[in-house]
């Protein structure tokens, strides 16, 4: 049986990186262009972090909106309370801050606590899950090549698109060298139980880098050499009604409506 190439392991990696991100599904949210989707999430994100934080009841009714959101595009719940455990480092980090903080401190439950601190954590908390939130969704119901066209329907700078895109081509590909790096020092009877061992890891690290620096440079001559320039081609022209703009940015209008008020209020 042949070993598939790079660029065909790349093309897998893809696929399967969509598997783990992206939630196959044909609701309204699944068809909508990706850049009215991005833009619509960026704006979203934008009115969080602007929105006081004592207005606590704005957070709320944000998460409702994004549940909403989650409902119209058929998400499950689990499904994206399982991705927003990628926060987790974020919570700690909250956690810590009214025992580290200085200022008015305050008692709870036999413990001094900053009241400044309290407030940073909870706004940490609260904007960065909405935040999290949103983009679980984004990636829910959009497939990562979509998001690639998107951003560069938005007129990011090519080359950051390219780079993205490559990350997500050939990811899995520089994963897998690491595992099969990884078998053959098992298969030797390699194990890494203390520092002693850390310069063999950091060997086994530069190899890796060269490894990959070579396979880039291969890359890069087979692109030029099948008329790469400096830009990629557009194959799949993306655009989007008013009527999709419109339903897309909902979600950020509502959210700025309930800033404004907070603001007010």
């Amino acid at each position: 049986m042949s070993t598939p190439t790079g660029p065909s392991r790349a093309r897998g990696g893809e696929r399967g990186a969509a598997h783990r991100l992206y939630r196959h599904g044909h609701s309204p949210v699944h068809a909508l262009p990706p850049h009215t989707k991005l833009a619509a999430t960026f704006a979203f994100v934008v009115v969080v972090v602007s929105t006081p934080r004592e207005a606590m009841w704005a957070f709320a009714l944000y998460a409702a909106l994004l549940g909403a959101v989650a409902h119209r595009a058929r998400v499950p719940a689990g499904f994206l309370l399982k991705r927003l455990l990628i926060e987790v480092p974020f919570v700690a980090f909250a956690v810590l801050m009214p025992f580290v903080a200085e200022g008015e401190r305050v008692d709870v439950a036999g413990l001094s606590l900053s009241v400044g601190g309290l407030w940073g954590a909870w706004n940490v908390l609260a904007k960065g899950t909405l935040g999290v939130a949103a983009s679980v969704l984004l990636a829910a119901t959009t497939e990562l090549r979509q998001l690639l066209l998107g951003l560069q329907r938005l007129k990011l700078p090519p080359l950051l698109v390219q780079i993205a895109s490559f990350m997500i081509r050939y990811g899995d590909v520089i994963t897998d060298e690491m595992r099969r790096m990884r078998i053959a020092r098992e298969s030797r009877g390699f194990e890494a139980r203390g520092i002693r061992h850390w310069g063999v890891l950091a060997k086994s690290a530069g190899a890796l880098f060269i490894r990959s620096y070579e396979r880039g440079e291969r890359v890069h001559l087979a692109m030029v050499s099948r008329g790469y320039a400096g830009s990629m081609p557009v194959i799949d022209e993306v655009s989007a009604t008013r009527a999709q703009w419109s339903y897309a940015l909902a979600l950020p209008l509502a959210a700025l409506a309930v800033c404004l008020l907070g603001w007010t209020l």
